[in-house]
């Protein structure tokens, strides 16, 4: 009776490992996959017009703060896999934005770049083009507010990432003792990715279509933020977590909204693009 007994418990604790390492894999994996379609979407249409850089923005500096708060306050090993992996994740997205809007831009307008040096192609490009000769690069610290997270080259947005990173490490370093310090970046971090819905809201209002956003990406932050939640719940993760989860399937749903109040312009939009 005993060994049927040390057997069963010997499943259950099996089992319960596996469910924890299949769900760790979740929240690792999980936050990544619903930017494939989207990407996809952009190259194969070419236009990544409907998507909002800010969502990359916004992101990015969620998981940068996310990263600096492990330090102060640790939490589970798979948030900070997934905050590395979402970084990289969302310099992917930025790189292939860059790229498309360069192939398609039929007039170049004046390159705006945060680092100092134009990059050596797309001056390249302008000089061989009489219409649009080579001018002055726009840089982060002209202050042109307007051009700001909407430069022409890749690498404007990854030193711009490295300042703040460096910054912020730098204030962590000196601070981390500070349990209040500690804990405001944890809040930062999670409300800031708990507004990255924000920014597509914003460009959907704007062009009154979803034409360009891919719906599979949104249905997969739904069920991905809902599964987040119900993961930060169970594992009784730092309050912060879980509230702002919450706040991100509630974005969610109102884009989920959008694409039906919109959806006659989008499909008439979509019309257009296709020439029908």
């Amino acid at each position: 009776m005993e060994w049927v007994l040390s057997d069963e418990l010997g499943l259950r604790a099996s089992l319960g490992a596996a469910v924890s390492w299949g769900a760790a894999v979740a929240m690792v994996a999980g936050g990544a996959a619903p930017y494939i379609p989207q990407y996809l979407h952009i190259r194969r249409n070419a236009d990544p017009d409907g998507f909002s850089l800010y969502v990359c923005l916004a992101l990015l500096l969620a998981n940068t703060l996310r990263i600096l708060f492990w330090f102060g306050k640790r939490y589970e090993m798979p948030l900070l896999i997934q905050s590395i992996i979402m970084n990289i994740t969302m310099f992917i997205m930025i790189h292939l934005c860059v790229s498309v809007q360069k192939k398609n831009q039929i007039i170049q307008a004046r390159e705006r770049i945060f680092t100092a040096q134009q990059s050596e192609d797309v001056a390249r490009w302008l000089s061989q083009r009489p219409e649009n000769p080579v001018q002055n690069a726009h840089r982060f610290y002209d202050m042109e507010r307007k051009y700001f997270w909407a430069w022409t080259d890749f690498q404007s947005y990854v030193d711009c990432m490295l300042v703040f990173s460096v910054i912020g490490a730098t204030i962590t370093y000196f601070l981390i003792g500070l349990p209040i310090f500690v804990e405001t970046i944890g809040f930062l971090a999670v409300f800031t990715e708990a507004m990255i819905g924000a920014p597509q809201i914003s460009k959907n209002h704007q062009n009154k279509s979803t034409e360009g956003m891919s719906l599979s990406m949104v249905i997969m932050w739904l069920c991905g933020d809902v599964f987040k939640t119900v993961y930060f719940l169970v594992r009784s993760a730092p309050p912060q977590f879980w509230f702002c989860g919450s706040l991100q399937i509630l974005l969610d749903i109102v884009i989920l909204f959008q694409v039906w109040l919109y959806r006659h312009k989008t499909a008439a939009a979509r019309r257009a693009r296709r020439g029908d």
